[in-house]
Protein backbone atom coordinates (compact mmCIF):
# COMPACT_ATOMS: atom_id res chain seq x y z
CA UNK A 1 0.00 0.00 0.00
CA UNK A 2 3.40 2.43 -0.01
CA UNK A 3 3.04 2.55 -3.82
CA UNK A 4 7.07 2.19 -3.66
CA UNK A 5 6.78 -0.55 -6.34
CA UNK A 6 4.18 1.00 -8.57
CA UNK A 7 5.87 4.48 -8.58
CA UNK A 8 9.16 2.61 -9.67
CA UNK A 9 7.98 1.49 -12.65
CA UNK A 10 5.99 4.65 -13.85
CA UNK A 11 9.24 6.40 -13.47
CA UNK A 12 11.24 3.46 -15.09
CA UNK A 13 8.51 3.71 -17.72
CA UNK A 14 8.63 6.92 -18.19
CA UNK A 15 11.77 7.90 -18.37
CA UNK A 16 12.52 5.23 -20.82
CA UNK A 17 10.31 7.11 -22.53
CA UNK A 18 11.95 10.20 -22.09
CA UNK A 19 15.37 8.64 -23.14
CA UNK A 20 14.27 8.16 -26.20
CA UNK A 21 12.56 11.10 -27.19
CA UNK A 22 16.11 12.93 -26.19
CA UNK A 23 17.68 11.18 -29.06
CA UNK A 24 15.68 12.52 -31.61
CA UNK A 25 15.20 16.14 -29.83
CA UNK A 26 16.97 17.92 -32.15
CA UNK A 27 14.98 16.64 -35.44
CA UNK A 28 11.42 17.68 -33.88
CA UNK A 29 9.89 21.14 -33.32
CA UNK A 30 8.11 21.78 -30.19
CA UNK A 31 5.36 20.60 -30.72
CA UNK A 32 5.73 17.43 -32.63
CA UNK A 33 7.75 17.25 -29.17
CA UNK A 34 5.13 17.98 -26.90
CA UNK A 35 2.24 15.21 -28.86
CA UNK A 36 5.45 12.71 -28.14
CA UNK A 37 5.72 14.14 -24.25
CA UNK A 38 1.88 13.40 -23.58
CA UNK A 39 2.23 9.89 -25.51
CA UNK A 40 5.10 8.30 -23.94
CA UNK A 41 5.98 10.16 -20.66
CA UNK A 42 2.87 11.85 -19.09
CA UNK A 43 0.61 9.49 -20.16
CA UNK A 44 2.28 7.27 -17.62
CA UNK A 45 2.13 9.35 -15.03
CA UNK A 46 -1.67 10.14 -14.97
CA UNK A 47 -2.68 6.47 -15.69
CA UNK A 48 -5.16 6.05 -12.42
CA UNK A 49 -3.51 8.61 -10.55
CA UNK A 50 -6.56 9.21 -8.76
CA UNK A 51 -4.99 6.28 -6.67
CA UNK A 52 -2.18 8.39 -5.70
CA UNK A 53 -4.26 10.58 -2.94
CA UNK A 54 -1.92 11.72 0.21
CA UNK A 55 0.93 10.16 -0.38
CA UNK A 56 4.20 11.23 1.04
CA UNK A 57 5.86 14.03 -0.44
CA UNK A 58 8.51 11.85 -0.98
CA UNK A 59 6.66 10.07 -3.69
CA UNK A 60 5.29 13.01 -5.28
CA UNK A 61 8.65 13.75 -5.72
CA UNK A 62 9.75 11.39 -7.42
CA UNK A 63 6.96 11.87 -9.89
CA UNK A 64 7.75 15.19 -10.08
CA UNK A 65 11.16 14.64 -11.48
CA UNK A 66 9.96 12.72 -14.25
CA UNK A 67 7.69 15.73 -15.43
CA UNK A 68 10.67 18.12 -14.39
CA UNK A 69 12.84 16.23 -17.12
CA UNK A 70 10.30 15.62 -19.47
CA UNK A 71 9.80 19.93 -19.77
CA UNK A 72 13.73 19.90 -19.88
CA UNK A 73 13.45 18.17 -22.57
CA UNK A 74 10.53 20.09 -24.74
CA UNK A 75 11.54 23.34 -24.11
CA UNK A 76 15.49 22.58 -24.33
CA UNK A 77 16.67 24.21 -21.11
CA UNK A 78 19.98 23.41 -18.78
CA UNK A 79 19.58 20.42 -16.26
CA UNK A 80 20.01 22.64 -13.66
CA UNK A 81 18.06 25.71 -14.75
CA UNK A 82 14.81 26.83 -12.83
CA UNK A 83 11.96 24.82 -13.80
CA UNK A 84 8.69 26.42 -12.29
CA UNK A 85 8.57 29.09 -15.03
CA UNK A 86 9.16 26.73 -17.71
CA UNK A 87 6.07 24.33 -16.13
CA UNK A 88 4.22 27.45 -15.83
CA UNK A 89 4.52 28.28 -19.33
CA UNK A 90 3.70 24.99 -20.97
CA UNK A 91 0.45 25.27 -18.44
CA UNK A 92 1.69 21.92 -17.06
CA UNK A 93 -0.05 20.99 -13.57
CA UNK A 94 2.20 19.50 -10.87
CA UNK A 95 1.99 15.85 -10.27
CA UNK A 96 0.24 16.57 -6.71
CA UNK A 97 -2.15 18.71 -8.57
CA UNK A 98 -2.42 16.49 -11.48
CA UNK A 99 -3.40 13.65 -8.90
CA UNK A 100 -6.17 16.52 -7.35
CA UNK A 101 -7.49 17.15 -10.89
CA UNK A 102 -8.17 13.54 -11.46
CA UNK A 103 -9.74 12.76 -8.36
CA UNK A 104 -11.83 15.92 -8.53
CA UNK A 105 -13.10 15.29 -12.03
CA UNK A 106 -13.82 11.45 -10.85
CA UNK A 107 -16.13 12.73 -8.44
CA UNK A 108 -17.55 15.22 -10.98
CA UNK A 109 -18.76 12.65 -13.22
CA UNK A 110 -20.16 10.43 -10.52
CA UNK A 111 -22.14 12.60 -9.61
CA UNK A 112 -23.10 14.01 -12.72
CA UNK A 113 -23.63 10.77 -14.91
CA UNK A 114 -24.50 7.39 -13.98
CA UNK A 115 -21.70 5.42 -12.50
CA UNK A 116 -20.76 2.39 -11.85
CA UNK A 117 -22.27 1.47 -7.94
CA UNK A 118 -19.22 0.70 -6.59
CA UNK A 119 -18.47 4.18 -7.06
CA UNK A 120 -21.93 6.07 -6.79
CA UNK A 121 -22.37 4.25 -2.81
CA UNK A 122 -19.51 5.99 -1.75
CA UNK A 123 -20.69 9.68 -2.49
CA UNK A 124 -23.32 11.27 0.04
CA UNK A 125 -24.59 14.52 -0.69
CA UNK A 126 -24.91 16.16 2.88
CA UNK A 127 -28.61 16.97 3.64
CA UNK A 128 -29.90 20.24 3.62
CA UNK A 129 -30.16 21.43 6.84
CA UNK A 130 -33.95 23.18 8.02
CA UNK A 131 -32.26 26.09 8.75
CA UNK A 132 -31.60 28.72 6.21
CA UNK A 133 -27.45 28.64 5.35
CA UNK A 134 -25.69 29.62 2.41
CA UNK A 135 -24.15 26.39 1.95
CA UNK A 136 -27.71 25.15 1.25
CA UNK A 137 -27.60 25.61 -2.42
CA UNK A 138 -23.92 24.25 -2.92
CA UNK A 139 -23.22 20.66 -3.60
CA UNK A 140 -20.98 19.43 -0.48
CA UNK A 141 -20.24 15.52 0.65
CA UNK A 142 -20.49 13.96 3.55
CA UNK A 143 -16.52 13.25 4.55
CA UNK A 144 -16.61 9.68 6.41
CA UNK A 145 -14.85 9.15 9.30
CA UNK A 146 -11.94 6.53 8.66
CA UNK A 147 -10.43 4.08 11.49
CA UNK A 148 -6.66 4.03 9.29
CA UNK A 149 -5.15 7.19 8.99
CA UNK A 150 -2.61 5.96 7.25
CA UNK A 151 -4.77 4.18 4.36
CA UNK A 152 -8.26 4.85 5.46
CA UNK A 153 -7.87 8.80 3.86
CA UNK A 154 -6.13 7.79 0.81
CA UNK A 155 -9.56 5.41 -0.04
CA UNK A 156 -11.65 6.89 -2.84
CA UNK A 157 -14.77 7.33 -0.06
CA UNK A 158 -12.84 9.79 1.97
CA UNK A 159 -9.94 11.58 -0.55
CA UNK A 160 -12.46 12.24 -3.20
CA UNK A 161 -14.96 13.91 -1.01
CA UNK A 162 -12.25 15.97 0.98
CA UNK A 163 -11.09 17.20 -2.59
CA UNK A 164 -14.92 17.76 -3.82
CA UNK A 165 -15.31 19.86 -0.97
CA UNK A 166 -12.51 21.94 -1.02
CA UNK A 167 -12.93 23.55 -4.86
CA UNK A 168 -15.00 26.57 -4.83
CA UNK A 169 -18.64 26.50 -4.90
CA UNK A 170 -18.45 27.86 -8.60
CA UNK A 171 -16.65 24.74 -9.72
CA UNK A 172 -19.06 21.89 -7.62
CA UNK A 173 -22.12 23.73 -9.34
CA UNK A 174 -20.91 23.27 -12.82
CA UNK A 175 -23.04 21.05 -14.55
CA UNK A 176 -20.78 20.32 -17.83
CA UNK A 177 -17.94 18.92 -17.89
CA UNK A 178 -15.72 20.54 -20.39
CA UNK A 179 -17.01 23.98 -18.70
CA UNK A 180 -15.75 22.05 -15.28
CA UNK A 181 -11.89 21.05 -16.66
CA UNK A 182 -11.30 23.93 -18.24
CA UNK A 183 -12.17 26.07 -14.79
CA UNK A 184 -11.01 23.13 -12.90
CA UNK A 185 -7.49 23.48 -14.14
CA UNK A 186 -7.35 27.08 -13.92
CA UNK A 187 -8.18 26.88 -10.54
CA UNK A 188 -5.47 24.21 -9.66
CA UNK A 189 -3.20 25.99 -12.02
CA UNK A 190 -3.21 29.36 -9.96
CA UNK A 191 -2.93 27.26 -6.33
CA UNK A 192 -0.28 25.31 -7.92
CA UNK A 193 2.16 28.11 -8.61
CA UNK A 194 1.34 30.44 -5.83
CA UNK A 195 3.06 27.77 -3.52
CA UNK A 196 6.15 26.22 -3.58
CA UNK A 197 6.57 23.42 -6.17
Amino acid sequence: MSMNTHIGKVCNKAFRGLYNIRQIRKYLSAESTKCLIHAFVTSHLDYCNALLQKLPQYQYDRLQKVLNAAARVTCLIPKFAHITPVLRELHWLPVKFRVEFKSALLVFKTLNSPAPQYLSEHLVVKPRTRYSLLSDSETLLVIPKVTRKTFGDRAFFHAGPTVWNALPSSLRNCRKIDSFKVQLKTYLFKKAFTCNL
